[in-house]
């Protein structure tokens, strides 16, 4: 018996020693580290190499120049390197030209950047192993519309656009749910974006009896609107998608303004996570985190697949991953299971989140 427990023991170190000189697992990173959007490709290999540093995972980075050639070179590279899973892919061109490449290698991708809906709305067509980090181009639409006729089910609204096809798109996809519902706008029309100010709009609003505006255009018009409503006393809420957070507060948004949009990544970020990005004097503002957690949930993913002798895929899908910004879980098609965008309200300095349940 003695004998029996020695053999145990020993074979349980045994196999606690392979585990710690298990060899790391290897991760391709593309992302544009040469022209215009450089800057962006830096952040996201910045994010990837602190995860890997962490997470003991080897890898292999490519510039993809955000073009399809080089993403069809940055997915030879990950070929020839054996890489477990692809990371990273900021641009369509490159994530595009990409995907064929890997498929054919059966190596998984996880994008942090693309929204393009075709990327895993065909998936079964083109048999594409993608993962999307980041939210879908219907994702702001969608949320707009389900949000937004919840919380004006009972209000006198309006929708207005400014005829860019964001706009428009934006505009339409809100009033087409709004009118599923029984619901319908007392004024909707297309206004004339980047003026000085918008007060023949405010007046036409006044006229039609709207309290609330959806606004399908610049998150500045949106701003204008709000002071301009203010000066004539209309007392109008407005509500735009997220080009109110990246609207030049020259303008500041009038208080009480709705913005639909994804939250912002660095308040999720753990304390011991924006420590590590502080030591490697990096910022968590851009694609960092997102480059970490993707580095983060394909180390997880190859190691469960290791594992249970399944495919990288199969781990990917219908589980979730703890990760530097929160639980990621992946639909069937390889879209994030909850949509990201949520309600924020701007309190006169900085846009909160506001509960919807």
């Amino acid at each position: 018996m003695r004998a029996a427990t020695a053999i145990t023991t020993l074979l349980a170190a045994s196999l606690t020693a392979l585990a710690a000189h298990a060899e790391p697992v290897k991760i391709g990173v593309a992302a544009p580290l040469s022209g215009p959007s450089a800057l962006l490709g830096e952040q996201v290999k910045a994010g990837a190499q602190l995860a890997a540093a962490k997470g003991k995972a080897s890898l292999v980075v490519a510039d993809d120049r955000c073009t399809a050639e080089g993403g069809a070179k940055a997915a030879q590279s990950f070929v020839d390197a054996k890489v477990s899973v692809a990371t990273g892919f900021l641009c369509t061109e490159a994530a595009e030209a990409a995907l064929p490449v890997l498929k054919n290698a059966n190596i998984p991708v996880i994008t942090v950047g693309v929204r393009t809906d075709s990327l895993t709305d065909l998936r079964d067509k083109t048999g594409w192993q993608v993962f999307r980090l980041g939210p879908r181009g219907d994702g702001e639409r969608n949320a707009a519309a389900s949000i937004l006729t919840r919380l004006w089910n009972d209000e006198l609204f309006a929708i207005v656009d400014d005829g860019t096809i964001y706009g428009r798109e934006l505009a339409e996809s809100f009033r087409a749910s709004a009118e599923q519902v029984g619901l319908k706008p007392v004024f909707f029309d297309t206004y004339r974006p980047q003026l000085d100010n918008q007060v023949a709009l405010i007046g036409r609003l006044r006229k039609a009896g709207a309290t609330h505006v959806f606004v399908g255009g610049d998150g500045e018009d949106i701003a204008v609107m709000g002071r301009d409503a203010a000066s004539l006393g209309v007392d109008i809420v407005f509500a735009g998608g997220e080009t109110l957070r990246s609207a030049d507060r020259a303008v500041p948004p009038a208080e009480g303004t709705l913005m639909i949009a994804p939250p912002e990544w660095p308040a999720f970020a753990s304390p011991e996570v924006r420590a590590t990005f502080e030591a490697a004097k990096t910022v968590t503002d851009g694609y960092g985190l997102p480059g970490y957690a993707a580095v983060e949930i394909a180390s997880a993913a190859a190691r469960l697949a290791s594992s249970n002798g399944k495919p990288v895929a199969d781990a990917l899908t219908g589980r979730a991953f703890d990760t530097a910004i929160g639980k990621i879980r992946f639909d069937a098609k390889g879209d994030l299971a909850e949509n990201p965008f949520r309600l924020f309200r701007f309190d006169g300095t900085n846009y909160l989140p506001v509960e919807t349940q």
